[in-house]
C-alpha cells in the first residue's frame, strides 16, 4: 500500500515522525478515515476480535504514519474499542462468572503488565527501520495464530498448579510485549491461551481477555506517553476520533455478520492480507 497522496498544508505543525504528512491534510479525507476504521471493525467483528492487527498496516501504508506513531495511534484506537466492547461482554457473561475466575486474569496480568512496559520501552528505543521489520515479523505471527486458532480445536493442558501459574506469567509477558509493540489489545493471543492453559470455554475466555487487555494497554500507554512521538495523538485527535467511530460502527456490523462468511474462506483470506501487509511494512523505509 502506498502513502495517501495529500497536498501540503502550510502553517500547520506536523508530527516530526510522520513522513511530512500534516494532520490537517489527513482530515481532508474524512470518508477514508472513517471507512478504513469501519473496514477494520468489520473484519474484527467477523472473527470476534478487535481487528487492530489489520488497522496497523493501514496507518503505515495508507495514511503515512511512521512506525512508532502508527503503533501509538493503534494502541489508542484499540483502547477505545476495548472500552466500548467491555459492557457488551459483561452483558453476555455475568460479573459473577468472571469473579469466579479472577485468578486467571491475575495470573496473566502478572506477566502481561511487565511485558507491556518492556515492549513499549523496546519500541521507543528501536530505530525506525528495525521497528518496521519487527512489526512485519509480528504480523506474520498474527497470521499464523489466526489460522491455527480458527482451524484447530484448542484443547486444554492439564498442568500442575505451580506449573500452570508459571506458564501463565510467561505467556502473559510474551502477549504483553507483542500487544505493546503492535498497539493491539492482544485478544488474538489471549483467548487461545486462556482456553489452552486454564480450560475456560471460549465465551468466558473472550470476556477474561478484555479484562486482561485493558490494564495491559494502559500500562503500555503510560510508557508511550513518556516518548516524544506521543504528540502524534494530539496532532491527529480528530483523525483518531473518526477512525475510532468507524471501527466501533464496523465492529457492530461485523458482529451481526458473524457466521455469514464461512471460516474456511474468511480466515485464509485474512491471513493472506496480514502476510501481504507484512511484506509491505518490511520494505517500508
Amino acid at each position: 500500500m502506498s502513502a495517501l497522496p495529500l497536498p501540503p498544508v502550510t502553517g500547520v505543525a506536523e508530527a516530526p515522525t510522520d513522513k511530512g504528512l500534516a494532520a490537517a491534510a489527513r482530515l481532508r479525507s474524512v470518508p477514508l478515515a472513517f471507512g478504513a476504521g469501519a473496514m477494520v471493525g468489520v473484519l474484527g467483528g467477523l472473527i470476534g476480535l478487535g481487528g487492530a492487527e489489520f488497522r496497523l498496516p493501514l496507518l503505515i501504508g495508507v495514511f503515512g504514519f511512521a512506525a512508532l506513531s502508527a503503533v501509538i495511534l493503534n494502541k489508542a484506537l484499540s483502547l477505545v474499542v476495548v472500552v466500548t466492547a467491555l459492557p457488551a461482554r459483561l452483558a453476555a457473561v455475568s460479573v459473577g462468572d468472571l469473579g469466579g475466575h479472577w485468578s486467571i486474569a491475575v495470573n496473566l496480568l502478572a506477566g502481561s503488565l511487565l511485558g507491556a512496559w518492556a515492549g513499549a520501552c523496546w519500541a521507543v528505543r528501536m530505530r525506525s527501520a528495525t521497528l518496521y521489520k519487527v512489526l512485519a515479523v509480528l504480523m506474520v505471527g498474527m497470521a499464523a495464530a489466526l489460522t491455527l486458532a480458527h482451524s484447530t480445536t484448542v484443547g486444554s493442558l492439564d498442568l500442575p498448579g505451580p506449573v500452570q501459574v508459571v506458564a501463565g506469567v510467561v505467556a502473559g509477558f510474551g502477549i504483553g510485549v507483542v500487544a505493546a509493540i503492535m498497539g493491539v489489545a492482544g485478544g488474538e493471543l489471549l483467548i487461545p491461551t486462556i482456553v489452552l492453559l486454564f480450560g475456560a470455554d471460549i465465551k468466558l475466555a473472550g470476556s477474561l481477555s478484555l479484562l486482561v487487555s485493558l490494564p495491559t494497554m494502559l500500562v503500555a500507554f503510560a510508557r508511550y506517553s513518556r516518548a516524544g512521538s506521543f504528540a502524534v495523538l494530539g496532532a491527529n485527535l480528530r483523525f483518531a476520533a473518526l477512525m475510532a467511530a468507524g471501527s466501533i460502527t464496523g465492529a457492530l456490523l461485523g458482529g451481526m455478520l458473524l457466521g455469514v462468511i464461512a471460516d474456511l474462506v474468511l480466515i485464509p483470506a485474512l491471513a493472506v492480507v496480514l502476510l501481504v501487509s507484512a511484506v509491505k511494512v518490511a520494505r517500508h523505509d
